[in-house]
């Protein structure tokens, strides 16, 4: 791991040194998950685009830490890690369901409060964030959280299976929930930036049209991406998707 990542290796991982690298994607998990999940598509990426994958706090080499459940607070503590790698090189932000929220909140944060422009934002497997749902899953029993994880799928099913290993993981994913349940979009500018919105055809937890209203949360353009699949039909279509990132970074080199 470079210097540079080991600014604050808590919150970014880079899983292939790409130090040559001419754009940078910082990728953000979804609600449970971890960095590693972003480990294919940084492969994929690498060396022309480096990937810098964030790991929440109270999961994997982070499981000491008290997990934060609250989006503002986990976009805060994501923004204070980037900062010192600002280097001028094209960057975008990906983040899949929850992440797409941090991603964005992320986003306005170093646009309006740090002067940095991030050059694309990507969101993954969620809608946007005036299409509000009550959801309250982080508030059931542990039996009604595992039904979601089982029915949404991007987590191994012997994992589920194993008791012990679920006990170790539920407190992390539940305070990921509340984070995402609680939260509420609140008024002010918006990025700038382009959003480049990736969806699920067949997605439980966001339908096309309100993928499609992301468009309301960028004075620049928003295109739309459908995909076949449900809510983790990322990675089924991980050629697609780093095509698509490169197709939209590299160009801006400078």
């Amino acid at each position: 791991m470079s210097a540079a990542v080991a600014a604050d290796s808590r919150w970014l991982k880079r899983f292939h040194p790409a130090d040559g690298a001419l754009a940078r994607l910082v990728c953000l998990p979804h609600a449970g998950g971890a960095a590693g999940f972003w480990f294919p598509l940084s492969e994929r990426l690498a060396p022309e685009v480096e990937t810098l994958a964030v790991q929440y706090p109270g999961r994997q080499d982070r499981r000491a830490e008290p997990g934060l459940g609250d989006i503002a607070e986990l976009a805060d503590g994501v923004v204070e890690a980037l900062l010192p790698l600002l280097d001028g090189r094209p960057l975008a932000l990906l983040g899949h369901s929850m992440g797409a929220v941090l991603a964005y909140e992320a986003a306005r944060r170093l646009e309006h409060e740090a002067g940095y422009r991030p050059d694309v934002l990507f969101t993954s497997g969620r809608r946007a964030p005036c299409r509000r749902r009550e959801e309250n899953v982080h508030r059931q029993p542990d039996q009604a959280l595992l039904a979601e994880l089982r029915e949404l799928g991007g987590t191994a099913p012997e994992l589920l299976d194993d008791r012990d290993v679920m006990a170790l993981l539920l407190p992390s994913v539940r305070r990921d929930y509340q984070a995402i349940e609680t939260y509420r979009h609140r008024s002010g500018p918006e990025p700038s930036c382009p959003i480049t919105v990736l969806t699920g055809a067949d997605d439980p937890r966001t339908t096309v049209d309100e993928a499609r209203d992301w468009r309301q949360h960028t004075s620049g353009d928003c295109t739309v991406e459908v995909f076949p699949g449900g809510h983790f039909f990322i990675g089924d279509h991980l050629a697609e998707v780093a095509a698509l990132v490169t197709g939209r970074l590299l160009p801006l080199r400078r």
